[in-house]
Parts: C-alpha cells; sequence; structure tokens
C-alpha cells in the first residue's frame, strides 16, 4: 500500500514532525487506481454476499416475461347453436318386456303418494318406419284424481339411440291429459341439448307420441325427422320395423 511505501522510506520521521503531511497519505492511500475511495473490508464482504444471494436484473426480467407471457389464452367456446329442431317419436308397450311393473309402497289399495312405477318401453321413429331404441325410467307417483280416472307422476327417464346417444328428460306425467317435461342433458349427437318434450298420451299405458322441442345441438340425421304419422289409437311400426331388419333400425339400436 502507498502509505506502507511512504513510512518505509521516512527514516527520519517526516510524517510523524509534520501532521498534515501525514493526513494527506491516508488519503492517497485509500483510494483505488481509479480514483474512487476504497469500500471498508467488512463493505466488501456484504456486497460479495448481497451479490450471491440476488439473482441479476436481467435474470429477473426474463423470469417474469416468461410467467406471464408464456400462460396458454383460453381458446373461446363456440357459440351453441340457438336453432329449435323437432323430434317426434313413438312409445310402444308391446307386452313383452314386463314393463311396467308396479311397486305399492304405499300399502294402500288404490294408487297413493310414493307408489313407484318402473318401465322400459321400445322406441320407433315419428314415421314408424324405424326401430330406434328404448325408454328407460321411473316414475314416482304425487296424487290420485278419481275424478279424472287418473294420476300424477314425477317422472325421470331416457330415451336411446343406439349410436345415436340418449336423451334424458325430468317432469310431469299426467296419465289424464298432455303434458310437457324438461330435456335434462343428452350423449352421442344430443350431447349438451337442451328444450322441452311434449308427452301425448294415446292409449295408456301402451302408446305415447313425443315432440321433442331441441337447442343447442348439430342439425339431426334425416333418418330421425322423417315426416310423422299422426298419432291415433290405431297406429303401429311398420313390419320391417317391428321386425328389426337391418335396414328399418337405427345404427345398433338400444334393445
Amino acid at each position: 500500500m502507498a502509505s506502507a511505501a511512504i513510512s518505509s522510506s521516512d527514516p527520519s520521521g517526516l510524517l510523524a514532525s509534520s501532521p498534515s503531511l501525514h493526513r494527506q497519505v491516508k488519503e492517497i492511500s485509500s483510494l483505488n487506481l481509479s480514483g474512487q475511495p476504497l469500500p471498508s473490508r467488512r463493505n466488501r464482504r456484504l456486497s460479495t454476499a448481497a451479490r450471491r444471494e440476488m439473482p441479476s436484473t436481467r435474470s429477473a426480467k426474463l423470469v417474469t416475461r416468461a410467467f406471464f407471457w408464456n400462460k396458454p389464452k383460453p381458446s373461446p367456446e363456440a357459440p351453441k347453436p340457438t336453432k329449435v329442431q323437432e323430434l317426434c317419436v313413438y312409445e310402444m308397450n308391446e307386452r313383452d318386456r314386463g314393463s311396467p311393473a308396479y311397486l305399492r309402497l304405499s300399502q294402500k289399495a288404490v294408487n297413493s303418494l310414493g307408489d313407484l312405477v318402473p318401465f322400459t318401453n321400445k322406441l320407433y321413429s315419428g314415421d314408424l318406419q324405424r326401430r330406434l331404441g328404448v325408454t328407460s325410467g321411473l316414475c314416482v307417483l304425487i296424487q290420485h284424481f278419481p275424478d279424472k280416472g287418473g294420476d300424477r307422476y314425477e317422472a325421470i327417464y331416457s330415451f336411446y339411440f343406439g349410436d345415436y346417444g340418449h336423451i334424458s328428460v325430468q317432469g310431469p306425467y299426467l296419465t289424464y291429459q298432455d303434458t310437457f317435461l324438461a330435456v335434462t342433458g343428452g350423449s352421442g349427437i344430443f350431447e349438451g341439448v337442451s328444450g322441452t318434450v311434449k308427452l301425448q298420451q294415446i292409449v295408456f299405458p301402451f302408446k305415447l307420441f313425443y315432440t321433442f322441442y331441441l337447442k343447442g345441438i348439430p342439425n339431426l340425421p334425416t333418418e330421425l325427422t322423417g315426416k310423422p304419422v299422426p298419432p291415433s289409437p290405431g297406429v303401429e311400426p311398420s313390419p320391417a320395423a317391428k321386425a328389426c331388419e337391418p335396414h328399418a333400425t337405427a345404427p345398433n339400436f338400444t334393445n
């Protein structure tokens, strides 16, 4: 160091005898080559430790940019179709499926609250030219109306269309007049469906006619949308559909 060099070259003790000269030598010894004061030994240790612990400003910026810029943006959902499509089907009880089963949980001689009616029937296209599948579900008796000769049920059931998928519905089933039920969902080509269905009782409990008003799905296949036969007690499926011949059934129809 400069002070040491000067001290060793001052055998006569000039620095000791001149305080101002000694002060100048100390100031020179505290400067580095650039003319800036040298940090103290303690400050040098703190500065080195801080550099080890703190990431560089450039690294911090890269991490921040990567965090915000690399997040995938959610793809916008395609809007659901709003067109209402009609689908007409017949439900037929051909007395060969052991349906319906009446479970008198009320333990009363007349139809009463709590009685259950599980059922499954065959399903045909509205034009009666094609076997589509089956219905299956459960009716819970809510109220018996002796004056009307019928009952009010809460019905929960599904319509199965083979490879096309299924539609689920829920709502009131009145055995003495037409009713509307809510479409609660579906699968296959009916995935995401909503809407309502009108239930028309033709011959209780053997023939029913349904008109679906469906929303939120692509266009239905043409084989499901043929012109329906007007409902009446004498309607019957075509012989080919009743015999489940390949050309008169839905693909892999549910049986």
